[in-house]
């Protein structure tokens, strides 16, 4: 029995760090209700191409917020806290999520001692860049920079880099994702919900297991090295003579493997039989190992080391990833229903039983408001009349 359509989550979101970590409860079947503000909405609705023709539904935003559902509400107004209040109890709100800074918490009745009166048992978390005490804003290139993944990211001798993907963003929705589940758990044994505040600081240093203990430790200089490895090697992006393929040798097994082969055998050599000689000589090795790298197809090279199992991928884009077998039979889906636009969305980390019975499709990312009438109206009990005279008092 799927026990996760029976929770409910609340999320006062906008930009990346909570609609992903919300998302990632949609895909577990929770009811997902997001709260934007009236006039101002969540800006990621107006980030990328227009591709609906209409405000507030670019590019950008259908990313990550396939279903839920969408309400607008102005908690600067006392009536609108009022309303909160009511969402809370009606809809019996098991997890509230925001990422506002602190300093908004208490103005907009938000804070976890107003929502945990309403309801006692909710789970509350408040995700902020550099925790509860401070009010400072945070982007995720902002974090990178902070947190040292930026000094980790780039070649050697070139500039630090931001990582392709916003790790900070995501990687603490995944903390937050996480820790939810925890709380979850701890009120089904004791029936009591809970605060808990995320930084995204600390959740982006938290990754740097090695780099840490490494300085900290034992003094030892950590940065970037582009594509190689601190402590293996040959790892590293190679040019074939179509493209380039990634090769990552982890031990002196899959070494012995690798010169074996006819192509390779002239790297036989005494001096790269232990890592250790292949990290002291690494630029040499590299060097050699693409002279020979380039007489050949990715193709051939990739049928070669699997064959042999030693790791090795060609460096896909992301029309080849898409169409990988084992991308494509997890891609999820939306349909819009207004505009029979289909989009395509990335597979989960897992496909949950609710994805399985879904067949990979969820509702259509949600329009501003779109279910102000459904909620406000057919669970709250507000009539039409009264929900247009708080539309045009700004509350909704």
């Amino acid at each position: 029995m799927d026990i996760f359509n029976k929770l409910t989550v609340l999320s006062l979101e906008q930009a990346t760090v909570a609609p992903y970590l919300t998302y990632r409860f949609a895909q577990d079947g929770m009811t997902v209700i997001r709260l934007e503000h009236p006039v101002y909405g969540d800006p990621n609705r107006f980030i990328g191409d227009n591709v609906l023709g209409e405000e507030r539904m670019n590019a950008y935003f259908l990313c990550i917020n396939a279903g839920k559902k969408a309400l607008t509400l102005n908690l600067a107004e006392a009536e609108g806290q009022a309303l909160l209040k009511s969402l809370i109890r009606e809809l019996q709100v098991d997890i509230f999520v925001t990422n506002q800074l602190p300093k908004n918490y208490t103005k907009l009745g938000i804070d976890y001692d107003t929502l945990s009166s309403v309801k006692k048992d909710i789970i509350w978390l408040g995700v902020t860049g550099f925790g509860a005490d401070s009010n400072e804003g945070a982007y995720d290139p902002i974090l990178q920079a902070r947190s040292g993944l930026m000094e980790l990211t780039g070649e050697e001798q070139g500039d630090p880099q931001v990582i392709g993907i916003p790790l900070p963003d995501m990687g603490t929705s995944e903390h937050a994702y996480g820790l939810l589940m925890k709380a979850l758990f701890k009120r089904q044994c004791t029936g009591e919900g809970g605060r808990i505040d995320l930084a995204m600081f600390e959740s982006s240093v938290s990754w740097l297991t090695v780099p840490i203990t490494l300085n900290a430790s034992f003094g030892k200089a950590i940065t970037r090295r582009g594509n190689t490895h601190e402590f293996f090697s040959p790892v590293s992006v190679y040019p074939t003579s179509n493209g380039y393929v990634y090769l990552a040798v982890g031990n002196d097994r899959q070494w012995k493997s690798l010169v074996s082969q006819e192509q390779f055998k002239s790297l036989d050599l005494p001096r790269y039989a232990k890592n250790a000689g292949r990290i002291k000589d690494v630029a040499d090795l590299n060097k050699a190992l693409t002279g020979i790298t380039q007489q050949h197809t990715s193709e051939a090279l990739i049928a070669l080391f699997n064959a042999i199992t030693v790791p090795i991928s060609k460096i896909k884009t992301i029309p080849e990833v898409i169409q990988d077998p084992l991308v494509k039979r997890k891609l999820l889906h939306a349909a819009d229903a207004k505009t029979g636009t289909r989009i395509t969305l990335a597979p989960p980390p897992n496909t949950t039983a609710f994805l399985a019975d879904a067949g990979g499709e969820l509702t259509f990312p949600p329009r501003f408001g779109e279910q102000n009438r459904e909620i406000y109206g057919g669970k709250l009990g507000f009539t039409d009349e009264q929900l247009g005279e708080m539309k045009d008092k700004g509350i909704i």
